[in-house]
């Protein structure tokens, strides 16, 4: 798995966590729906840091809480 898969799945767990949808996260993180569809679609393959930022933001987390997922670490290995 590459890292824009696991940053949507990381997404997608936690819409699902707090039971939202990514059209919810949109509004609550104001980015727009088209950019959320694009990541969780694979469409874009290079969000940048200031949306995931945002996307951080209206899950109520920090940048080091979304990033501290085993499999980001896995990764790394």
């Amino acid at each position: 798995m590459n890292t824009y898969e696991i940053i949507a799945k990381r997404i997608c767990r936690l819409c699902g966590e707090r039971g939202i949808t990514p059209n919810q996260l949109s509004a609550a993180a104001a980015v727009p729906k088209s950019t959320i569809k694009g990541i969780l679609n694979g469409e874009s393959r290079n969000p940048d840091i200031a949306t995931i930022k945002k996307l951080c933001d209206g899950f109520g987390i920090t940048l080091v809480d979304f990033f501290s997922d085993p499999e980001f670490e896995q990764k790394t290995k």
